[in-house]
C-alpha cells in the first residue's frame, strides 16, 4: 500500500542512551521534527516529556498529546494512537533509550503504519546494538541481535551455548542484553559457559561519561574485575 499524501506521518524520534548531552549524539533533525510535532507515543510519559524540554525548552507542554506504549497497554489501543496521522496531523514515536522499533514495543506502532498506508520515518539517532558491534571488533558483516536469553541457570547455560556453536558455524557474531541488576550473574555465565577462546565483547553505558567497552577472550575475563550492576550493557560473543 502506498503512503497516502493527505495523512500525516510517522516519525522515529531516537533519544539519549542515558544522562548524557543531548547534543552530544543527536542531531538537529531531532530539534526540528520536535518543533512541529505535538502528538506522540512513548513508553513513559514522565522521561519522554523530560527528553522534549531537554531538545526544545520553549516548546509548550500542555500543548502536547501523549500516548502510552508499554507492556500494559492493549493491543486494541495500537490503532488510536495513530488516528492523528489519518487526521493529518504527524506522529511521534520515542523509545526509552535509542532508536525506536529496535528492541522496542514501537515495532508493532511502525507495522500498523504501513498497513495503514501511513509514511514512516526514521531518524538519524544512537542505536547500543549497532554501536557495540561496531566496537567490537567482531564481524560486522553478520551479526544477530537475540534480545534477552533465559532466566534459568540451565536454560541460560543451554542458550549460551548454541549461541557459541551458531557463532561459530556462521561466522556471525551473537548479540543479547540482559536486566541492568543482573548484568554482574549474567558476565559470570557467560564466561563459566563458553570456551575460553570465545571472545566476549562488552560494551556498557555507551555515549555516557562511563562508557565501557572491551572485547576479550573468555580466559582473559576472568582475570578482571568490572562492574556492571545497573548499568545498560550489550553483550557479544564469537567463537572463531
Amino acid at each position: 500500500m502506498k503512503s497516502n499524501p493527505l495523512l500525516g506521518k510517522l516519525y522515529l524520534i531516537p533519544t539519549t542512551l542515558g544522562e548524557g548531552d543531548p547534543n552530544d549524539v543527536l542531531p538537529q533533525t531531532i530539534k526540528r521534527t520536535i518543533d512541529f510535532i505535538e502528538d506522540y507515543i512513548v513508553e513513559n510519559e514522565k522521561t519522554a516529556r523530560k527528553f522534549i524540554k531537554s531538545i526544545q525548552p520553549e516548546k509548550i507542554q500542555a500543548s502536547l498529546r501523549l500516548s502510552a506504549l508499554n507492556k500494559h497497554t492493549e493491543v486494541s489501543e495500537h490503532a488510536k494512537m495513530l488516528q492523528p496521522c489519518l487526521a493529518g496531523k504527524n506522529v511521534g514515536l520515542m523509545s526509552e533509550a535509542g532508536c525506536p522499533g529496535v528492541a522496542d514495543p514501537g515495532a508493532v506502532i511502525a507495522k500498523l503504519a504501513h498497513e495503514k498506508g501511513i509514511q514512516v520515518v526514521p531518524l538519524v539517532g544512537p542505536s547500543s546494538i549497532l554501536l557495540a558491534i561496531m566496537a567490537s571488533g567482531m564481524n560486522g558483516q553478520s551479526f544477530a541481535f537475540n534480545g534477552y536469553i533465559p532466566i534459568d541457570k540451565a536454560e541460560k547455560k543451554s542458550a549460551l551455548k548454541n549461541l557459541e556453536k551458531l557463532s561459530q558455524d556462521k561466522n556471525q557474531s551473537q548479540i543479547f542484553i540482559e536486566t541492568p541488576y543482573r548484568n554482574n550473574k549474567m558476565l559470570e555465565d557467560i564466561i563459566q559457559a563458553v570456551n575460553p577462546a570465545t571472545f566476549i565483547c562488552v560494551a556498557t553505558d555507551i555515549t555516557l561519561p562511563t562508557e565501557f567497552i572491551k572485547t576479550m577472550r573468555a580466559a582473559d575475563w576472568k582475570k578482571i574485575k568490572v562492574d556492571l550492576h545497573n548499568r545498560p550493557t550489550i553483550f557479544i560473543i564469537h567463537k572463531m
